[in-house]
């Protein structure tokens, strides 16, 4: 693939660009009935005991539903109206992109081989995936022992539930014969002919699902107890407790979406990883913004040595205070929006359908951008609580780096989406219709410019 300054460049900016959306993946209702779910949830949990008075339920002694298996709960009540949504309303299950022909019904016996090939396949690379658990320290300490715990639990489920799955499916697939066929394959075949891409895509795929679904996991019970178990006197106290407890529930929003995401990479629902993003380099920029390998936070591109947030800068300025918290709160309320538009098919480093609707029709990466500006407006780096003229300046730098990451990022993605035909129809009319990209031609005085690529053989054809 040439580069993407390039590509532009040779691109036939005469072309005529079509004024309507091109259709989203996924559909604007999917995410608001999990987004339902999840509050509907989060009242249950924080008013269970006046509930269950009601009700005439013995509630003695057991408080608010604040517990790390009620948090399990939360997740799960957010993602099953979602699947219901998709398979009832959307119908997704019937959409050409699962590779699935519902009409077809081999019989089992003639694709039991090819379904026991991708068992092996699948068994070994959970296997792979346990073992990296296991060797690496940190998933056994701190927030991790929880997704761990979780993990060891329903492994057994899982594997007991993969078989028939997988002998169900195979009958109907146009073509069963994937990247995890080819690596059971090369397992029980040696010396068997197979195709390397397509195991390269299984393990890239596997390993995103493995290492952001344990993330993800992890940060759920801590997340969802702050606003079950916190008292609304003392979220009304300041506007400065008040902005902290709406951020907080936009970040609930982002995490459970994006936690039911990572777990349903299925192809019925049409949320299977197509293709997985070829390029190290994407890779490195997205994994050091995760632990353990974050820059930020302690690390080298920590900004916020010696800093303080907005609620330390704007003591005593409540009306300052509330102006500054509700910029801060619209902000992270784009970041939430962006990951509920995704549905049930949000993911890093993976391409699972192109996303039109929502914040992407304003911008093709919202939600970097409204989080890289609610970094600034929150933490205000150049202002230390020392004085130090030297300390500001060093910390402003470091988040300008940090913004620099998440722009690499977003390149890396285009990088690898825009090998998809689907993907250069919504850059295309974005760069023309969207509102972002437009202001920004509309300021530098330049014609939005237009893009056509060919395929990237290292991305392979979208599954």
């Amino acid at each position: 693939m040439p580069p993407l300054s390039a590509a532009i460049a040779a691109a036939d900016t005469g072309a005529p660009t079509r004024k309507l959306r091109p259709r989203s993946a996924v559909s604007a209702g999917v995410g608001i009935v999990g987004l339902i779910g999840l509050f509907s949830y989060l009242l249950l949990a924080r008013h269970a005991p006046e509930i269950a008075t009601l009700l005439g339920i013995d509630w003695a002694g057991r408080g608010r539903m604040d517990g790390p298996v009620s948090a399990v709960a939360s997740v799960l009540a957010c993602g099953l109206p979602m699947v219901l949504w998709s398979l009832f309303v959307d119908k997704v299950h019937r959409n050409p992109s699962t590779g699935i022909d519902w009409s077809l019904r081999r019989p089992w016996r003639e694709t039991l081989d090819i379904s026991l090939t991708k068992l092996a396949g699948l068994w070994a690379t959970w296997g792979l995936i346990a073992l990296g658990y296991a060797t690496m320290r940190f998933y056994w300490s701190g927030q991790y022992e929880f997704s761990m715990g979780l993990l060891a639990r329903v492994a057994p489920w899982l594997l007991l539930a993969s078989v028939p799955y997988m002998i169900w499916l195979d009958r109907r697939l146009l073509e069963p014969r994937d990247g995890c066929y080819a690596f059971g394959r090369w397992l029980l075949v040696p010396g068997a002919r197979v195709e390397s891409r397509a195991i390269g895509h299984h393990f890239r795929a596997w390993a995103v699902k493995g290492f952001f679904t344990a993330f993800m996991l992890s940060i759920v019970p801590g997340n969802f107890a702050s606003l079950v178990s916190v008292e609304m006197s003392e979220v009304l106290a300041n506007p400065y407790m008040t902005g902290l407890w709406a951020i907080n529930l936009l970040y609930l929003v982002d995490v459970h979406i994006a936690t039911v995401g990572y777990i349903l990479t299925l192809r019925p629902l049409d949320a299977h990883i197509r293709t997985a993003n070829p390029y190290g380099m994407a890779w490195v920029a997205a994994l050091i913004c995760y632990p353990p390998f974050i820059l930020m936070n302690g690390g080298p591109l920590d900004y916020q040595v010696g800093g303080a947030d907005w609620g330390y800068w704007l003591a005593g300025h409540d009306a300052l205070m509330g102006a500054w918290g509700a910029a801060l709160v619209f902000l992270i309320g784009i970041y939430a929006w962006a990951t509920m538009a995704f549905g049930i098919r949000f993911s890093n480093l993976t391409h699972r359908g192109v996303i039109t609707h929502g914040p992407y029709a304003l911008t093709r990466h919202p939600a970097y951008i409204s989080k890289n500006l609610s970094w600034w407006v929150g933490s205000l780096p150049f202002l230390v609580t020392s004085g130090s003229w030297v300390e500001g300046a060093r910390n402003t730098a470091l988040l300008a780096l940090v913004s620099g990451v998440y722009y690499w990022r977003a390149k890396t993605e285009e990088k690898h989406l825009l090998a998809d035909p689907a993907y250069q129809a919504y850059w295309n009319w974005a760069q023309a219709n969207a509102l972002i990209p437009r202001l920004f031609a509309k300021l530098s005085g330049r014609k939005a410019p237009l893009i056509r690529l060919e395929p990237d053989p290292r991305v392979g054809p979208v599954a």
